[in-house]
């Protein structure tokens, strides 16, 4: 068990390096697909595939602007924060919101009756990569075309809640919990049948 758990930190430190160098290739130089991103973190002597850096950018909230006449990977830090988000932040920050996946669909679950509010909250920023959303009591629904549009549209969303948010389960340290204290399912599930 001593060799399971010493493989796990040192796949925690392996990633933790991982994720610093790739904050450190975009910060110096312009970097415009992931596949540009895996070369270099070749040049830097770390192995790496497509895959493991495609969830490293979402993981880090990395987004893509344009920048120099293409499009290139940025940090939420340094993206403005833009006027039309201010309200979805606000709301990003009063209601903890769970994100699931299936397929091309990104599932937002939240407390209820608020599912709306959120989905409003996105129609009116600058949220556009979604082919659309719908909303019920406490689930959400947000479609895509293809998968760099979700991959685009959840790196956004999670710099929206690592922008009000630092700590276990928000996009600082995205784990399954998305937003601040966002209530585990299973115990809230229990607690309404009670």
């Amino acid at each position: 068990m001593a060799t399971a758990v010493g493989g796990h930190v040192r796949s925690l430190d392996a990633k933790r390096l991982r994720q610093r160098e790739i904050l450190d290739i975009v910060a110096s130089a312009p970097v415009a697909s992931q596949e540009e991103l895996v070369g270099r973190l070749r040049d830097r002597g770390l192995e790496v595939t497509q895959a493991t850096v495609s969830r490293d950018v979402a993981e880090l909230g990395l987004a893509k602007v344009a920048r120099g006449g293409r499009h290139v990977y940025v940090t939420a830090a340094t993206l403005p924060a833009a006027p039309h988000d201010d309200r979805l932040r606000r709301i990003v920050a009063d209601i903890p919101i769970r994100i699931g996946r299936s397929g091309l669909t990104l599932v937002l679950t939240a407390l209820p009756g608020t599912a709306s509010v959120i989905a409003q909250a996105i129609d009116q920023s600058d949220l556009d990569e979604q082919e659309g959303s719908l909303a019920g009591d406490n689930t959400l629904l947000v479609l895509f075309r293809d998968e760099e549009h979700l991959e685009r549209w959840l790196a956004r969303f999670r710099a929206l809640q690592g922008a009000v948010a630092s700590g276990p389960g928000t996009a600082a340290d995205p784990g399954p919990t998305m937003g601040r204290g966002a209530p585990d399912t299973r115990a809230a599930d229990t607690e309404a049948r009670a």
